[in-house]
Parts: C-alpha cells; sequence; structure tokens
C-alpha cells in the first residue's frame, strides 16, 4: 500500500489532493509525499510524523529482518502447492517487493532449487518450477509447518510497533468523546470520568444493573479513535510463525486489503512494508463464550503453527469483555492470568516447545459487568483497575428524552402527558426502576403489535399495556396462566 493512500485513509489529505500531486509528479517528478508538500496538501512536518509512523518496504533479505533459508523455505512451500511461479505471484503471496523475491529466487537457483521457464513479458512475469532438490526441501519445510501466508515479521519488530502504535498517542478529548456519544443519552459526569480512562489506555470496569447501556457506551468509543495502525499477517518466533491479522476482528483501511496485487517493478521509498496490513484500531469484544484456551497461543497442530490469543490481536486498540462474570471461566482465573499484563504491561506465552517469550500488552481492557464488583473480585483486584465507572438508571428527565428520541426515530407521534404516564405505570404499578433500554424495548414491542393488527404504531393505551406486560415475568398462578391452562 502506498503511502498516498495511507494519508487518504488516516483523512490527512484528501482524493483532489492525491490527483493535483500526481499531476506535478508527472510534471515535475519526485516521489508522491513532496508533491504533496508542494501543492499545500500538508506540511513537511506533518508528513515527516506521519511517514515515521509507517513501516517501511525492506528493499534487501537482510532488511526484512529474517533469516534467508526461512524465506526460501516459505517461497518453495508457495511454489510447491501452487499456483505461485512467476515473480510477482510470489510477491504478491509473500508480501514483499519484487527486488527482495528476486534475491531469493536467485539464492534457490544456484542452490539447484529452482529452474527458470521463462517469461511471456517482462522480468515479473519470469515463470520458475521446482527441481527435484527443490520439491524434496519444500515437503521437508512442509511436514516442519505448513504455513504458507504471507512473510512474517520479527518478535522485535512486532514489539517496535506495539508500542509505537499504543492508544495513548491518540489525541482524546471532550469534543471528540461527546461526537462519539451524540446518538446516546450520556451525562456530562460519565463523559468526564470515561475520558481519562481512554487517554489513558488503562483497565476499565463498567458496572450497573442491566439495560442501562454499559455495553452501548463502550463499543462507542471505537469511534473516538481515529488513527490507523499496522498490524502484521504473522511474527516470527524462535523460528516459529504466528498469525496475528485475522480478516473476522481486524478492519483493513481502503485498500489495505490483505489479498491487494503488488505490481510495482521498482523498490519505492514511498511503500509501506505489505507484511503488515493498515487498519482502524481493533475494537473486539468477547462475551460469555470466552474461555482460558482464547487467552494462550494456539497451537494449529495439524499444520504447526500458532494463532495469537486474543487480547494480542486486540493490541493498539480495546478488548471489551461483555457480561463479566457470566464467562465459562471464572473471574479469579481470567484476572490471575491477567495479572500481570494489566500491571506492566507485558505478557509472556508460551511456545509447544516449552520456550517462553515476551509481547508488550498495549491493549485497554473494558470489563462490562451488571454484577456487584465486589463479588466478582477482592480488593487486590479492585486495585489494579484504575478506572471504575458505574452506570446507573437514567433520571426521569433523561429517561423521558431517550423515550422521546426512539419515538421520533420510529415516527411514533408521542406527547409529553403519554410518556409520563407510561414512566408512572413503570415505577408505580410494576415496581421497576427506569433503564435506558425500556424506551426502545416498548415501541418495538408496539410496532410489532400495531403491525400484526393492520394499524398505525400509536400510544394507545391498549398497545402500550401489551408492551409494559412484557417487561416482567408473569406470576404462575395468573389469570392469563390460568386461560392458557385450559384452553389447552
Amino acid at each position: 500500500m502506498r503511502i498516498g493512500e495511507l494519508l487518504l485513509a488516516a483523512g490527512l489529505v484528501s482524493e483532489t489532493d492525491i490527483a493535483r500531486a500526481v499531476d506535478r509528479q508527472h510534471e515535475e517528478g519526485g516521489r508522491l509525499g513532496p508533491n504533496l508538500v508542494a501543492v499545500g496538501a500538508i506540511t513537511a512536518e506533518a508528513l515527516a510524523e506521519f511517514c515515521d509512523g509507517v513501516p517501511i518496504e525492506p528493499g534487501t533479505v537482510a532488511d526484512t529482518g529474517l533469516p534467508e533459508t526461512f524465506l526460501i523455505d516459505l517461497m518453495l512451500k508457495l511454489i510447491f502447492v501452487g499456483p505461485a511461479e512467476s515473480v510477482s505471484d510470489l510477491a504478491s503471496a509473500l508480501r514483499l517487493s519484487p527486488g527482495v523475491v528476486s534475491e531469493l529466487l536467485e539464492s534457490a537457483v544456484r542452490g539447484q532449487l529452482v529452474g527458470a521457464l521463462g517469461a511471456s513479458s517482462g522480468a515479473l512475469s519470469m515463470r520458475y518450477e521446482l527441481t527435484e532438490n527443490g520439491k524434496a526441501r519444500a515437503r521437508e519445510a512442509m511436514a516442519r509447518s505448513a504455513y504458507t501466508g504471507p512473510a512474517p515479521v520479527p518478535l522485535e519488530v512486532y514489539t517496535h510497533w506495539v508500542e509505537r502504535q499504543k492508544v495513548t498517542n491518540e489525541v482524546v478529548n471532550v469534543p471528540r468523546l461527546r461526537q462519539a456519544f451524540d446518538d446516546l443519552e450520556v451525562a456530562d459526569a460519565l463523559v468526564d470520568k470515561l475520558g481519562p480512562a481512554v487517554t489513558s489506555g488503562r483497565t476499565v470496569l463498567m458496572y450497573g444493573p442491566p439495560g442501562n447501556g454499559k455495553t452501548s457506551v463502550a463499543q462507542r468509543l471505537d469511534r473516538v479513535f481515529r488513527q490507523v495502525i499496522h498490524i502484521p499477517h504473522a511474527v516470527l518466533v524462535e523460528g516459529q510463525v504466528m498469525t496475528v491479522f485475522d480478516p473476522d476482528l481486524h478492519r483493513p483501511v481502503a485498500g489495505g486489503a490483505a489479498s491487494r496485487p503488488r505490481l510495482t517493478t521498482s523498490l519505492w521509498r514511498d511503500e509501506a512494508d505489505s507484511r503488515f496490513v493498515p487498519c482502524r484500531r481493533p475494537f473486539i469484544v468477547a462475551g460469555g463464550e470466552l474461555t482460558m484456551e482464547m487467552l494462550d497461543l494456539k497451537h494449529e497442530a495439524g499444520g504447526n503453527f500458532y494463532v495469537a490469543p486474543l487480547h494480542m490481536k486486540a493490541a493498539g486498540g480495546c478488548f471489551l469483555i461483555d457480561d463479566f462474570g457470566r464467562q465459562m471461566v471464572s473471574p479469579t482465573a481470567l484476572l490471575n492470568r491477567w495479572i500481570v499484563p494489566l500491571e506492566n504491561k507485558v505478557d509472556y506465552l508460551k511456545l509447544a516447545t516449552g520456550k517462553s517469550f515476551r509481547v508488550p500488552f498495549q491493549t485497554v481492557v473494558i470489563f462490562s459487568t451488571n454484577l456487584a464488583p465486589a463479588d466478582l473480585m477482592d480488593g487486590a483486584f479492585l486495585r489494579r483497575i484504575p478506572y471504575k465507572l458505574e452506570i446507573g438508571a437514567p433520571s426521569p428527565e433523561a429517561w423521558r428524552r431517550i423515550f422521546k428520541s426512539v419515538c421520533a426515530a420510529n415516527n411514533v407521534p408521542a406527547e409529553d402527558g403519554q410518556v409520563r404516564e407510561i414512566e408512572r405505570q413503570i415505577c408505580e404499578r410494576h415496581g421497576l426502576e427506569l433503564a435506558a433500554f425500556q424506551p426502545r424495548f416498548l415501541i418495538e414491542q408496539i410496532i410489532a403489535s400495531a403491525n400484526f393488527r393492520g394499524t398505525v404504531p400509536i400510544l394507545t393505551p391498549e398497545l402500550v399495556s401489551l408492551a409494559l406486560a412484557n417487561l416482567t415475568v408473569g406470576r404462575a398462578g395468573s389469570s392469563e396462566t390460568a386461560t392458557l391452562a385450559r384452553v389447552a
């Protein structure tokens, strides 16, 4: 992915700016970056700062930081399983430049591992096939590890970029946080507490009764982040491949898709390292399905490579543990697993060989629960969670605003008297506390009942009564239950 595309994805330049810079580049020459500065699209200082935060494509095999033998084995496996056989095919599959791939092929030719078949047009179309020695080495390499994806980055390079891209690099202020919650009724006091928690990059505990927006508030934090970060396809650890980029969890920016082909014929300083995928900051959510195994390296025994744990995939972003306390793993076991990472910002993972290695823990962990925190963890754990935000029931005024907002969004007319009567029935007749989820729940019920009857959804006493009845569970032996029993 070119630097220009990354600047566009980051919102630092526009498509018009790129077009003007490209026109000037055709006339004056030079790289795109200086031409963007020349047309006034970006300052030289801003461009330099941005480029300093982008991993640049390696120009030689040595620049990759990987052993040449490892890269040759990976290339031979790709030729062996097919259909990669040309320089451009292999460059696309390995996410390395054609120059680096050509260097690897030259070494493989000298070692009598591959032979050239010829080219249809140009050096990039030169096709290669494995020799008998090459096939034997490819089989041996496949037996050691069946991984045949993009070239990984060394562990120390991964560590460098995780530290460079941590959440605390983002500029988060009151207007930006307010904008993230523009579709929610959020009190100023909560914004004042949540802002420092986000900017610190530390652990957050959100607690309070169910149905008051803990999950909604947590998920809106994703809108606060603007920066593009770079997530590697894979990392090489002690000679073992560990995949990190996950297309089901990560969100590549436009033009940064994992399958984007490589068509360049020369090395460009304006080219980013394609072993990384430019993505929005990850926001990963795990609920009741979370197990301890998801927090450790997963060894793909059949392929003999590893998959990074969930919190490592969330590096540079947020990891929301929703409904904390209701997971398959106990809260104590989970917190014991993370007691060191949460405090020291490092984690230790173990390979199947028994070898441990250290990775940075630059993930904002958000625990969201409707259980009492004191029932989930002791004081020692609570002390390690610096930000504890209680999200309680909305005030009556806020609840009415939410109700009217939901009505307006669904074209359901609502007068003040009607809203106050519904509020009274919830509190007095049904004995419930107000909750932020109730307006949407009730309006959806009213719309469903009106659609069934073929009428316009309005706040009639009958439709409201039907909706309110579904807020609670009826007692056994009630008249409705008895009627159903007689019918049966």
